[in-house]
């Protein structure tokens, strides 16, 4: 005679919990505005103290989440010579690809708050060197990259909470045009 009595969970180890794990979990919850580490646990199965073990808060949870982005979004080997721009142009598609197939994550990124060097700094760091190959100074390829990330980003937040400024959708692709027909950086006056 089979016992229909629930099987009750043996004490050991917990549940196994990974970076992936975390992330994949996190990007399933459909908002990243209305993540909350409680949701996080139960999607992953694990108690509020298992998790708390791998990230303090929701603000690690989003370093986590950029690493990700960012390993999904740089082409593999970096910008190679003067040929800047349309590694730079793969970079701001896979930037618009990615940031959009997670709602909530380019709002998150437009707002004031702290990355991990490690991620958004190796973003940063590829693109400077991209602007220094295309034999700009290094003052002006740190001030291409700002334009270039606050640009990208802010175009793909106004997406992800559209403005109603007229009729037609806003193209991504006439946007990146003029952007980087305008870098890099110059200073006022020189020829480009």
């Amino acid at each position: 005679m089979a016992d229909s009595t629930p099987a009750r969970q043996r004490p050991g180890r917990p549940a196994q919990i990974s970076r992936e794990r975390i992330v994949d979990a996190a990007l399933s919850v459909g908002n990243l505005d209305t993540l909350t580490m409680r949701d996080l646990a139960a999607r992953l199965g694990v108690t509020h103290g298992a998790l708390y073990r791998w990230v303090k808060n929701r603000d690690q949870v989003f370093d986590l989440i950029s690493e990700v982005m960012i390993e999904r979004i740089l082409p593999p080997g970096g910008p190679r010579g003067r040929n800047w721009r349309p590694w730079l142009a793969a970079v701001a598609w896979a930037m618009h690809d990615q940031f959009l197939a997670v709602p909530g994550y380019a709002t998150r990124t437009s707002r004031p708050h702290r990355h991990t060097s490690h991620s958004f700094g190796r973003l940063r760091q590829e693109v400077i060197t991209a602007f220094a190959n295309a034999g700009v100074r290094p003052d002006l390829a740190e001030q291409s990259w700002y334009i270039f990330i606050t640009s990208v980003v802010s175009w793909l937040a106004a997406q992800e909470n559209p403005l109603e400024l007229g009729h037609g959708a806003p193209r991504f692709e006439l946007f990146l045009d003029t952007l980087l027909r305008g870098l890099p950086a110059r200073e006022p006056g020189t020829q480009r």
